[in-house]
């Protein structure tokens, strides 16, 4: 019988996945990697989309099929776990600090900045390259829904907030 692979490195090699929307996040960074286990001798990873009909999920999926079946992993199943919702508080420390390395604000925690489809004018959201906060909202709506479009006062340089979900 083949030995499986342990599920730390299993997680490991998830890491290394890049969102196909941030390359600067790995999926596991995003947080959408919601469970990674075996059920008899079939590797099964459970995937939270970021939100319901995102365009990445199937893109994910791929990846995540793509690199396993690579290193080896020949029984497999990807499920998607719709509940509960993903936030964007399962965004990792170090995908918040890549995320402001990459020049995207990162969000703020939801009881700063109230619920996602009101007004994030409410929390103060720094410039990812001169921090200040004298920033403001130009879009709602970035290069994807997950993002807003902000410029700041202070350098003058536009720059994407990641919105709190």
């Amino acid at each position: 019988m083949k030995t499986l692979p342990a599920l730390a490195t299993v997680r490991d090699w998830l890491d290394e996945i890049e969102d196909p929307e941030i390359p600067a996040l790995s999926i596991t960074d995003l947080g959408i990697v919601r469970d990674v286990r075996y059920v008899d001798d079939v590797l099964e990873v459970a995937l939270t989309p970021t939100y319901a009909g995102c365009p990445a999920t199937q893109v994910i999926r791929d990846d995540v099929e793509r690199t396993l079946r690579a290193r080896g992993v020949d029984r497999l199943r990807i499920t998607e776990r719709l509940a509960p919702a993903w936030t964007s508080e399962w965004l990792s420390v170090r995908g918040r600090e890549r995320l402001h390395e990459y020049g995207i604000a990162p969000p703020h925690a939801a009881a700063e900045a109230g619920l996602a489809l009101g007004p994030i004018a409410s929390a103060i959201v720094r410039c990812p390259r001169c921090a200040s906060g004298e920033t403001r909202e130009q879009s709602r709506f970035g290069s994807t829904p997950c993002k807003a479009l902000y410029r700041c006062d202070a350098c003058g340089e536009p720059f994407e907030y990641f919105k709190p979900h």
